[in-house]
């Protein structure tokens, strides 16, 4: 019953929470939930998406693909976010690539369900309205931030962020591990140079490390970088 979508509190993260019982009901019956392990790909940039997927537990990193064949991360989709929906509501293929960045569990809820309630339940449309214009004011963020700041200050930005959104674990390294690589691709720079500036905010004490993961030892330190000081 748990897994029901009219007895999931992860629907409270997103549009689904303007759906009416009834609706929520006829999604629940038509939805799959499914495992998903870190590195596997959900759905690939290109591909035609015949649904959503609803996040119930762990990350995944939304990414294009440049013209170098260079992975952009633009969006880490944690536990309550739905992916592919502008997809579906546009009719395009997918813009992105998602991919597990630790174990998941995600439901694929066919687009049929979301179309439909689309037509019928105007509160659900000024929901999925209000997120999706949530996501563009982030990709402008992300623009500015490309244009305006130095590789430091994004890396700086980047530990920030994971940290408020993500949280810490018991040892106070950041829950969610990202690969010096996905780290390079969030901030838009080379994995080299992503390494040495890690390397260089550990030696100053503003990060500490174990193996792959990473913790933040100096927040004001972080937030003056990024802000300039």
């Amino acid at each position: 019953m748990k897994n029901r979508c009219e007895n999931c509190i992860v629907r409270q993260f997103n549009a689904l929470r303007a759906m009416s019982k009834e609706e929520l009901k006829r999604v629940s019956d038509s939805k799959i939930t499914k495992s998903i392990k870190k590195g596997q790909a959900i759905f690939e940039e290109g591909e035609k998406l015949n649904g959503v997927f609803c996040v119930r537990e762990g990350v995944s990193k939304l990414s294009k693909l440049s013209a170098n064949g260079k992975d952009q991360i633009v969006k880490l989709a944690s536990k309550g976010e739905v992916m592919g929906q502008r997809s579906v509501i546009a009719e395009e293929t997918s813009n992105l690539s998602a991919v597990a960045v630790s174990d998941m569990e995600v439901c694929f809820i066919p687009k049929e369900g979301i179309v439909d309630t689309l037509h019928n339940n105007p509160n659900f449309t000024v929901e999925v309205l209000r997120h999706m214009a949530h996501d563009l004011r982030e990709a402008d963020d992300v623009i500015v931030n490309m244009s305006q700041k130095s590789v430091k200050q994004r890396v700086a930005e980047a530990f920030l962020y994971l940290g408020e959104n993500f949280g810490e674990d018991s040892e106070g390294f950041l829950s969610v591990t990202l690969s010096r690589e996905d780290i390079a691709n969030v901030v838009g720079t080379a994995t080299e140079s992503c390494i040495r500036i890690i390397s260089e905010f550990k030696k100053k004490g503003y990060i500490k490390t174990s193996g792959k993961k990473i913790g933040v030892a100096n927040e004001k330190k972080l937030r003056d970088l990024v802000e300039g000081f």
